[in-house]
């Protein structure tokens, strides 16, 4: 019986996690592939948890806190998707994936994408003002919150990964070795010893 291979990648904001994710997606395509983005579980706006900025005291909806989340749906989603047998590889992509201790458990690769945090905030504002969002709000919100998250839940799950991937430079190479792995591990078949 064969076992759905399943994949975590991890990182800062704008790290370029779903940048590697949609690359290998394409580069595994011959696979039949769940992917399941953390982001398409954030709560309403009027769920998400309010938190004080550790300097200035202001408070903001702390988009970057576990609460923020639905991660229980997120679970279930990914205990259907790895029962289920429709698929060879089931990838779990955002900001908690190496965190959150049930996800991980799950996990049979870590990745975490690393990118400066110089980098990423300057990605995050060329992002964010895409949106419409102003260049105040975007840099305040990273200052007073995002970047305290970040060393609160984001980089401590680095050490947790299997591989750690340059995030401001994804090299094909790494993507290759990624991607060939995926292919051979999920195409082992579990073998069940039966007594």
């Amino acid at each position: 019986m064969k076992k759905t291979f399943v994949v975590g990648i991890a990182g800062g904001s704008a790290s370029g996690k779903t940048t590697f994710c949609n690359k290998l997606r394409k580069s595994i395509i011959d696979l039949k592939l769940n992917v399941i983005h953390m982001d398409s579980y954030f709560k309403k706006e009027e769920d998400r948890p309010y938190s004080e900025a550790p300097i200035t005291g202001i408070m903001y909806v702390d988009d970057n806190h576990p609460l923020t989340m639905d991660l229980p749906k997120l679970k279930l989603d990914l205990n259907k998707a790895i029962e289920s047998n429709m698929y060879d590889v089931v990838i779990v992509e955002g900001l908690l994936t190496l965190w959150d201790k049930e996800i991980y458990d799950k996990l049979d690769l870590k990745i975490f994408i690393d990118c400066k945090c110089d980098e990423r905030i300057v990605r995050r504002l060329k992002r964010n003002m895409e949106w419409g969002l102003p260049f105040d709000e975007i840099a305040n919100v990273y200052l007073d919150m995002v970047r305290y998250r970040h060393d609160e839940y984001v980089e401590p799950s680095k050490w947790r990964a299997d591989l750690i991937l340059n995030g401001s430079v994804l090299s094909k190479r790494a993507l290759n070795i990624v991607s060939e792995y995926i292919k051979q591990s999920s195409c082992t078949d579990t073998v069940i010893i039966r007594r």
